[in-house]
């Protein structure tokens, strides 16, 4: 596993950023907990997590509930083992309701990389289908596939 440890530099925070979107994107609950310290806490939205079982539960929640899920996540600020992100995802409901979800997160890091808290807040906005704005396959964002901002999000 490629871990980026603190002290971050900007640049050491925006590929940490990316690691985060790229793992999420993968869809796969378990991957995405082996970036978390084993008792790391977690607010998303008004749900509150303890350690990697409950994020694994969480994780197997979501994504069986926010289909076709593809994520962007932009770094916003950072210091020393703290990073903070915007991002935006789109996903459909399984009645085909599409939906844009916006959020904040602010995260803190351990000495060895993995991230110990996590507080999340987020808003889902009902978006038309023909409004979507993620096109790419399942999976990684593509590198030549443009962010948040180039997208006016």
């Amino acid at each position: 596993m490629n871990i980026l440890l603190p002290p971050f530099t900007r640049e050491k925070a925006i590929a940490k950023v990316r690691l985060a979107e790229d793992s999420w994107n993968s869809r796969n609950p378990e991957h995405v907990s082996q970036s978390y310290t084993p008792d790391s806490r977690w607010r998303n939205r008004a749900e509150f997590l303890t350690g990697r079982r409950e994020i694994i539960a969480f994780l197997h929640r979501k994504w069986a509930k926010e289909l076709d899920y593809r994520l962007i996540k932009e770094l916003w600020a950072f210091t020393d083992n703290r990073i903070a992100v915007r991002f935006a995802y789109e996903w459909h409901d399984d009645s085909g309701f599409w939906f844009r979800s916006y959020g904040n997160e602010n995260w803190e890091f351990d000495a060895n990389g993995l991230m110990r808290t996590r507080y999340a807040s987020i808003n889902d906005l009902p978006i038309r289908e023909s409004d979507r704005k993620y096109h790419w396959p399942l999976g990684r964002r593509p590198d030549h596939y443009p962010g948040l901002s180039e997208l006016g999000l």
